[in-house]
């Protein structure tokens, strides 16, 4: 069975165009991609789909997700992370190692890897720890766990504190080509703290957050990498100081990426003023200036990988007072609609802000996708950029319903998504 894209206009994040092409699928890959009028075989054995009006890009990969399976299923499972990662055009996500038990062993990667491909949807890489139990005190078996399948090393959620751990953990990741993904965070500035430490924080009368619980921790792995000469990558980057070290960073030649999500770029500490729930996350959400210098980032190219930091939560956890309520917000099938508000903006060339969410993260993390080229995987998301809604909890597909963007009137959709040449999600 051969498939024929026809009539959209084709996004090649790596090569920064946006041009009329049809795209050709045999198989699970890309026969070929021509201009429009460029093939014209019929029959029974060719399915078409209209594309007109419409953006082909290469499926979305997240590189930072939370799926919760193993041991918080009640929250999320790895079939309904995939299925809210169809939904919002993802293609790949790379789930983070703090479940329960975490991810720090093959036999825990090996068991996400087969929930995945029993779900069938999308493609599924874990991160595992860095350290046993994520408790930073001795390494895991890196080798093993590549073996097993892992991308990449993170204790997202918990900040790796010891330097000299750290340090190891970068050459040890290096040797065996695995990114090391950093959670910075000092808890000794950060503990007891439930939203940004400012004048919101004082109004309201909470605990906050210092911007510098993260910037010192930012500092400390861009020092561990010039030290090194080994790659690391900043998570969930949220403070104008953090931006300001990375593009320092580069500037040197110090090899750092970093990623954001759209909650950095879309909302601010104000937000916070209800004591909505909904909009506790960690890193918090910051001031309007740093809203501002993450757009900036993102930009100048600072930040290289818009992520979700899809940290799926029940009720349970977010139905209480706001100072005993967990972090976190879901956002697989958001981040496309506020990505896009960036380019309406003017912050982002269409062409950049697509790059953000596939490539960059392909590249960072060394896995198949994020360009659409002759021979390779059929992993393609056709996207309606001016498709209006108003973002209501039926259509969330995650087992949790933690947005503050719900009720929000959002601008964009992902029309159809597709893995290997298969349809795994269509839009009604």
């Amino acid at each position: 069975m051969i498939t024929w894209i026809r009539g959209g206009d084709l996004i090649d994040p790596v090569r920064r165009k946006k041009e009329a092409l049809d795209v050709i699928i045999e198989g699970a890959k890309v026969l070929r991609i021509v201009p429009h009028g460029g093939f014209q075989e019929e029959g029974p054995h060719i399915r078409q789909i209209d594309a007109s009006g419409k953006l082909v890009v290469p499926g979305l990969i997240d590189m930072h997700v939370h799926l919760r399976e193993p041991g918080h299923e009640y929250k999320e499972t790895i079939a309904t992370g995939a299925k809210a990662a169809a939904a919002g055009g993802y293609t790949a996500v790379a789930c983070m190692p703090n479940t329960d038990p975490p991810n720090d062993c093959r036999a825990v990667t090996e068991f996400i890897l087969e929930q995945a491909e029993r779900a069938g949807l999308v493609r599924v890489y874990p991160i595992a720890a860095i350290s046993k139990g994520q408790a930073g005190e001795g390494l895991t078996d890196f080798g093993d766990l590549k073996a097993a399948g892992a991308v990449g090393l993170s204790d997202d959620g918990f900040p790796v504190v010891n330097s000299e751990l750290m340090r190891r953990a970068l050459e040890y990741a290096a040797f065996y080509g695995l990114r090391v993904i950093s959670h910075c965070e000092d808890r000794a500035l950060s503990a007891g703290g439930v939203m940004h430490e400012g004048v919101v924080s004082t109004q309201i009368g909470l605990a906050g957050i210092p911007d510098a619980s993260e910037d010192i921790m930012v500092y400390r792995e861009i020092s561990l990498a010039r030290l090194t000469g080994k790659p690391v990558h900043i998570a969930h980057v949220s403070t104008a100081s953090s931006v300001q070290l990375v593009r320092r960073a580069k500037e040197d030649g110090i090899p750092v990426t970093a990623e954001t999500a759209p909650h950095y770029f879309t909302l601010d500490h104000r937000r916070v003023m209800k004591y909505d729930t909904l909009a506790k996350v960690y890193p918090p959400l910051r001031t309007p200036e740093d809203v501002a210098a993450i757009k900036s980032g993102l930009r100048e190219g600072v930040i290289d990988v818009i992520a979700t930091d899809h940290a799926p939560h029940s009720p349970l956890e977010k139905a209480v007072e706001f100072d005993k309520a967990a972090f976190g917000m879901i956002g697989l099938q958001t981040a496309l609609p506020l990505t896009l508000e960036l380019v309406r903006e003017g912050v982002l060339e269409l062409t950049d802000a697509i790059n953000k969410l596939s490539w960059a993260g392909a590249s960072i993390l060394g896995v198949p996708g994020g360009r659409l080229v002759a021979g390779g995987i059929a992993d393609l998301t056709i996207i309606d950029p001016d498709y209006e809604y108003v973002f209501e909890p039926d259509r969330i597909l995650s087992k949790s319903k933690n947005s503050p963007f719900i009720g929000q009137k959002l601008k964009g959709i992902a029309e159809l998504t597709m893995v290997g040449g298969r349809v795994v999600w269509e839009k009604e």
